[in-house]
């Protein structure tokens, strides 16, 4: 039984009682829901015409100019419509979802925390609130929220956002059950493309397999800094013509140039999910890599409508997407090794190298002093490093980083500056170890080139468990600066050892939290050791496949074949 389309029935109530605010303020949510968000305004605007100032319109109104783009229109929108329901839990949600993306952090944790006040036992806002507060380091209550998320996906009552569930402390099992969950409700609400109609061909014609590639992230963003070398390096494959096909608009950068040289990029930022299907579709995709997934910005309605015969979960979802219109999961054998296949809805196939590309043609940059970047002059102090994002900075993961710091005298913590205050938060969590807060420093957000330059003063990446550094590992890694990692039992605890792996450094890949310790202070208080894990480090960054992209595009493009080929696409 095909599910019906809300959008029909909405439009087909406000035939009915044009006069109607509540059919109007349901056809907004329906085109909304859909990806219209022009039209789910139109239908906000007719609604608030016909009631002035209902909560209900105004909600979705700023829903709908935050999915364009016009987050402080929104956030006058949704706070509006907040101060007319302050009862309602699902505004607070969505006012605080466009507080984040206007820069009041702590303002949007304390619209989750009334969210979550008003409806205690929902897990969603739960989990909307464990996720944030991990995001300002404000573990207040930390383990409470993670056992309510949790027992909720355990036991199948509510569909929690995936990404954010990575972590969580959870199995490969509850990562599925979580994902399959979401998958769950969007296959019940998305009705797929009709089947294209046979391509005609003669029987000896032989083509370019057409691969395409559906993000959010196609410009100066961690998936268009990764992947721009390995699509320049595909453009010399014949056998496939790569299609990207980009949720987000052109931001100017000098990524998404390279990325309009090397492929054919169609941009659909802004169309409504069926219309973004409809363009894949229309190109003729044989298969469709997802690089987004359950992140943010993704767009998983559109691959739930089918536009290609094979789809395929890669590289910027570290996890399952447990959903029935994934085919594939394409890895490599350490970072998802057959062991934790059954933790996976999609077949796993795999790369000989890395599953995680990289662009190899960034130069690196003069780094400023030492002093400029608030680090100890050389020689007087080892520069541990974690770039990693701020929610990632668990209190497990901390007591690790206060135990290198105490055991390795004079060494300091360079972290990346995070939203609010999280900064003050890890001071003062530092504080309370025993951990004088002046050996914590903090590099505000830079452009990805002085980022990079600034990295080279880095001595040890200290990662984080459960979830590992991903492109930050391969950003450190390119720039000289060796990762430490725990490997773990879900993939997206495996990507930091998966790098050092097939660069042929197991030695930084440890078992448990005690030898983490222990060899990040015999780096530490070692010099020699040290500049030894350096020079190892430079040496397999040149010999080792994690960095050839050329080699790596080869791989890639015999690995897609052959998935088309064993599903019937090729």
């Amino acid at each position: 039984m095909r599910p019906v389309d809300p959008r029909s029935e909405a439009r087909l109530a406000v035939e009915r009682e044009p006069g109607s605010p509540l059919a109007w303020i349901l056809l907004a949510e329906a085109e909304l829901d859909a990806g219209d968000a022009a039209a789910g305004e139109t239908a906000s605007r007719r609604a608030l015409a016909l009631l002035p100032g209902h909560p209900e319109a105004l909600a979705r109104l700023g829903r709908a100019q935050w999915m364009q783009g016009r987050h402080q229109d929104a956030a006058e929108s949704l706070g509006t419509a907040a101060k007319r329901a302050p009862g309602h839990p699902g505004i607070a949600v969505w006012l605080a979802h466009v507080l984040e993306d206007i820069g009041q952090p702590e303002q949007a944790a304390d619209q989750y925390a009334r969210a979550h006040r008003l409806a205690p036992e929902e897990p969603q806002l739960a989990a909307y609130l464990l996720a944030w507060r991990r995001k300002l380091c404000d573990w207040r209550d930390l383990d409470a929220l993670s056992t309510q998320v949790r027992d909720a996906v355990r036991h199948g009552q509510s569909a929690v956002e995936p990404f954010a569930f990575l972590s969580e402390d959870s199995t490969a099992a509850e990562q599925l059950a979580c994902a399959r969950l979401r998958a769950a409700g969007i296959a019940r609400a998305v009705r797929p493309l009709p089947p294209p109609p046979p391509e005609p061909r003669a029987a000896d014609a032989r083509k370019a397999l057409r691969v395409g590639f559906l993000s959010n992230g196609f410009g100066a963003h961690p998936t268009g800094l990764l992947t721009v070398a390995l699509f320049e390096a595909l453009a010399s494959q014949p056998a496939i013509a790569v299609h990207l096909f980009a949720l987000n608009a052109d931001d100017g950068s000098a990524i998404r140039q390279r990325l309009k040289s090397a492929t054919r990029l169609h941009d659909v930022a802004g169309r409504s999910h069926t219309g973004v299907a409809r363009v894949i579709r229309d190109a003729q995709i044989d298969v469709l890599f997802d690089l987004r997934g359950w992140g943010g910005g993704g767009r998983p309605e559109v691959l739930a409508m089918r536009p290609a015969p094979l789809q395929v979960n890669w590289l910027a979802y570290p996890g399952t997407s447990g959903a029935p219109w994934i085919d594939v999961v394409l890895a490599d054998r350490f970072v998802l090794p057959p062991s934790l296949a059954h933790g996976f809805s999609e077949r796993v196939d795999y790369l000989p190298r890395c599953f995680q590309p990289s662009d190899t043609s960034r130069a690196l940059a003069a780094p400023p002093g030492r002093a400029e970047c608030g680090l100890p002059a050389p020689g007087t102090g080892v520069v541990f490093c974690c770039f990693n994002n701020s929610y990632k900075l668990n209190p497990a993961s901390m007591r690790r980083a206060w135990a290198v710091l105490a055991g390795v005298p004079d060494s300091v913590l360079w972290l990346l500056s995070g939203p609010g205050r999280a900064d003050q938060r890890l001071r003062d969590a530092a504080a309370a170890a025993g951990v004088a807060p002046s050996r914590l420093v903090f590099m505000p957000k830079q452009p990805h080139d002085r980022y990079l330059a600034r990295l080279q003063h880095a001595d040890l990446f200290l990662d984080t468990n459960p979830y590992n550094a991903h492109t930050t590992a391969s950003d450190a890694l390119w720039a000289g600066c060796p990762v430490l990692t725990r490997p773990g039992e879900t993939f997206a605890a495996r990507v930091a050892g998966s790098l050092n792996h097939h660069l042929g450094m197991p030695q930084m890949n440890v078992a448990t939290d005690d030898q983490f310790i222990q060899r990040a202070i015999e780096l530490g208080r070692d010099p020699a050791l040290l500049q030894a894990a350096r020079g190892a480090l430079r040496e397999r960054r040149r010999t080792a496949g994690v960095f050839d992209m050329d080699g790596f595009a080869a791989d890639f493009a015999a690995a897609v074949l052959a998935m088309a080929e064993q599903h019937g696409t090729a």
